[in-house]
């Protein structure tokens, strides 16, 4: 018996689509007047599936949810659709305070919430939005990949330093909560070992602006890190990995 695939599973394996929700370090536009760019831009070049970035600028886990992004993905995700959700960045902050920027979550995790002391409105934990907008995902057949954030530039003021940060393991928290259908990588622990590798200079070249937006070269570099750890891991999008990608830790 031949062990090639048929033309028609070939044509249904190259259906799905892979979306990503993020904030601007994924985003298409990136931040700081081009100098800088989003990873999300690059992973097509790593992936053999149509990609739909709808990463935005400063949003959050909750500011996502509470303008409706999460579900305009959840209109027209599909059967056997990919989506990859990474926040982290902008989730931090106190939502009881009387500033609330209304990206901030509650602190904990789980079904934990807070009141917003700008304007009363019920806050819940970063987890929470995340294991909520997989879960509507999943239940449509399609699975979810929850990331971990990237790091920050880990060798700022020349000393590699890479604590991970408190939304690494809430990432990971949200993905198990999910249940089946969702998965977990940690682009974090990908990008830090890429960056000790590349060392001080190399990567103090990659942060033109501050210290979170990457230039182009690399949000490229960011992807291709996620990609590696896609590829190293077993998910529903490990398959849909180019072959021979750049191996960067």
């Amino acid at each position: 018996m031949s062990t090639h695939a048929s033309p028609i599973q070939n044509a249904a394996r190259a259906q799905p689509t892979l979306y990503l929700a993020g904030d601007s370090t994924m985003a298409l536009k990136g931040a700081n007047n081009g100098k800088t760019d989003g990873w999300g831009n690059y992973v097509a070049d790593y992936v053999t599936l149509p990609v739909v970035n709808k990463a935005i600028g400063g949003r959050s886990a909750r500011s996502y949810t509470a303008e409706g992004h999460f579900t305009e993905i959840l209109d027209v995700v599909k059967s056997g659709d990919i989506v990859v959700i990474e926040f982290g960045h902008n989730d931090g902050g106190s939502p009881t305070s009387t500033s609330d920027n209304g990206r901030s979550d509650c602190p904990g995790s789980g079904a934990t919430t807070c009141k917003s002391g700008k304007d009363g409105s019920t806050v819940h934990t970063f987890d929470y939005y995340i294991t909520t907008a997989a879960k509507s995902y999943t239940a449509k057949n399609a699975s979810v990949i929850v990331s971990s954030q990237t790091p920050n530039n880990l060798w700022e003021g020349g000393v590699y330093s890479a604590t991970a940060p408190r939304f690494l393991d809430l990432a990971k928290t949200a993905a198990a909560n999910a249940g089946k259908g969702a998965y977990f990588v940690d682009h974090f622990s990908a990008v830090a070992a890429m960056y000790k590798e590349l060392g001080n200079q190399a990567t103090n070249a990659l942060y033109p602006a501050d210290h979170t937006h990457t230039s182009p070269a690399g949000a490229n570099l960011s992807a291709n890190a996620f990609a590696e750890a896609v590829q190293k891991a077993s998910n529903p999008l490990t398959p849909f990995i180019k072959a021979k990608i750049p191996t960067v830790y």
